[in-house]
């Protein structure tokens, strides 16, 4: 599965993961591989990213991720 974290200002994360965890203005929520396709808004908080065995955090202010064919793209503040 592909992730690309993206700011107006720099791409901040690009890379095959295994899976994340992102703050939805629902609540949290995880993707993992095969995952149905979803477009979602994102509340300031941390998306938590298992990439091969290592986590990144990346802290937002907000933004929107789709999931599309496993591949997910965040437009983050």
């Amino acid at each position: 599965m592909y992730l690309e974290i993206v700011t107006p200002d720099k791409n901040i994360y690009s890379g095959d993961i295994e899976s994340a965890i992102f703050p939805g203005s629902d609540g949290s929520f995880g993707i993992q591989e095969n995952h149905a396709p979803i477009v979602a808004t994102l509340k300031h908080g941390t998306i938590k990213v298992d990439a091969k065995g290592t986590e990144h955090l990346f802290e937002i202010s907000g933004g929107v991720v789709e999931v599309n064919h496993n591949k997910i793209i965040v437009l983050a503040d």
